[in-house]
């Protein structure tokens, strides 16, 4: 299972207002090679799945990963921090062995 924060609820529910995103597109999370700690969080809008994509849903955000982007995101919250001091989006993730400075990559 992957989690939505309220905090990113709203966010994610702001940013396709304003930005005009249609209502069927969904939040899409990948896990790539890179950033200082090995692993980097990649997430954009997306209205297509894929053969072998996990498709789960928490406080009415649908969010989609493929099958090995899941293995590292297993029991993942996804958060949003605003202000000055805010990291934006950022997952809260039990399965980081270590993660950077700045929250955008991770090692398991």
């Amino acid at each position: 299972m992957l989690f939505v924060a309220e905090s990113a609820k709203q966010q994610i529910e702001t940013v396709k207002q304003s930005g005009g995103i249609a209502e069927d597109y969904f939040i899409r999370v990948t896990i790539t090679s890179g950033g200082c700690s090995g692993l980097s969080y990649n997430m954009d809008f997306d209205n297509e799945t894929k053969p072998n994509d996990q498709v789960f849903e928490d406080k009415g955000i649908k969010v989609v990963t493929d099958l090995k982007s899941f293995l590292y995101l297993f029991n993942s919250t996804l958060e949003f921090s605003g202000g000055l001091d805010g990291k934006g989006f950022y997952f809260q993730n039990p399965n980081a062995s270590r993660e950077c400075g700045c929250g955008e990559s991770f090692a398991v």
